[in-house]
Order: structure tokens, then sequence, then C-alpha cells
């Protein structure tokens, strides 16, 4: 596994595919060109969703052929894709990769606090200011975004996504395939089900069943304006 700082498991090449074109695609190429010894050498897309030709000035090329010009021997890849299909298209997509042979590259910023006894599965994006406590476990295929903090003696499971400023309390446990929204909070000791969706927002003080949906309640609008309010005579 290749860590940004250099530490842990290394893939066998210095060359990365990066499976995708999305936003998600730009970012994982910028970070991983900026903070480890990676290279990105293509853009691979599934030949029925390839739109464009180029991307940051790399060629975006067809995932049926990559063999052919980028072979396995000489790349590893990372699959660059969000939360879709409850994170089950960037799991078939990273089957698909490590089926043809290619190596799976992590990503972890040299400003996120990863404790010496955290363990990191493969095929991991960990960003900058996240927190992983002590004895915390992370499974294989999970997306911390930034600023999280995962606590103590918590096992996060396989296919998960934690999006920004998520809090998981200590010694939780998160099923797999499972997504947590912006400024979600899990309280200590709970256990989220698998192929949960939980909500921008939603505290969750109890224990989930598996598929469940949680939301927290939306603001809604005042009745007086802010301009009124704050008293602005000028618009």
């Amino acid at each position: 596994m290749q860590r940004a700082t250099g530490q842990r498991e290394m893939a066998r090449a210095d060359k990365l595919i990066v499976v995708g074109d999305s936003a998600f695609a730009e970012i994982a190429c910028e970070y991983f060109e900026h903070d480890t010894g990676f290279k990105v050498a293509c853009f691979a897309v599934e030949s029925a969703f390839r739109k464009r030709e180029t991307l940051l000035g790399k060629p975006v090329v067809d995932l049926e052929g990559l063999g052919q010009s980028f072979p396995a021997s000489e790349h590893a890849f990372y699959a660059a894709i969000t939360y879709g299909q409850l994170n089950r298209l960037r799991r078939r997509l990273h089957d698909r990769m490590i089926e043809a042979g290619y190596p799976a590259a992590s990503y972890v910023s040299p400003h996120a606090f990863v404790a010496a006894t955290a363990k990191l599965g493969s095929h991991c994006f960990i960003m900058e200011n996240n927190v992983v406590q002590p004895s915390v476990t992370i499974g294989d295929n999970v997306v911390l975004w930034s600023g999280n903090h995962i606590g103590h003696h918590s096992r996060i499971g396989d296919n998960v996504f934690v999006s920004s400023h998520v809090v998981v309390s200590g010694f939780c446990q998160i099923g797999a395939n499972s997504f947590l929204g912006v400024n979600a909070t899990i309280g200590n000791n709970i256990t989220v089900g698998k192929d949960c969706w939980i909500g921008p927002g939603a505290v969750i003080a109890k224990d989930t069943q598996d598929g469940e949906i949680y939301r927290a309640p939306e603001s809604t609008a005042a009745k007086v304006s802010a301009w009124r309010f704050f008293k602005v005579a000028e618009r």
C-alpha cells in the first residue's frame, strides 16, 4: 500500500492509473502527484461512459483496453469513485482492476494523523486533517474525506465513505458499504449496520439496523428577512 509519507507497504509500481474522470479523479491525481512518488499515467473509464480524450493534460482511455498501453507490470491503480450505489461502483471497478493484475494504491495525507496502532486496509484514501486514533481498524476500499475524527478502538468496515467533519466516537462499528454525511455524529459504543446512509448533521445515539437511512431535520427560512433583521436599508 502506498502512503504519502512513504511508510507502510509500497505498491510495486511508481506509475499510477486513476480509474474515473470525475472531480474526485482530478483531486486524486493532484494529491498522489504532490504527496507521493506516484506519477499519474492516465485516467481510465469504461468505454460506454468515456466522453473526453484528455483530463489535466493526461489521456483518458478505455478501461477495456487498458493493458495494451498501460500494463499491470508497470502500473498501480486507484479507483477515484465516490459513493455511488452505496460504494458498490467503487468496489466493482476496484475488483475489476485487481482481477486484471493491477496492484491497488492507497493515499494517506501527510497532514492526517494516523496512530501507530491503527490498522489500514488496502485501497484507502485518507485526506488532510483526519484523526485516526489508537487501535482503530479501517477496512479495504474506504474513503475518509477531509477533517474527520475516528475514535479509538473503532472499526470502519469495507467500502465505506466518510465525508467531512464526521465524528465517530470510541468503540464504534461502522458496517460495510455505509455512507456518513458531513457533520454526522456517531456516539460512543454504537454499531451502524451495513448499507446505511447517515445524512449530513445526523446524530446516531443508538445502534442501527442494516440498510437504514437517517436524516437530520432541515433548517427552514425565518419569516423575517435577513435585510429586515439586520436593518439593511439598501440592497
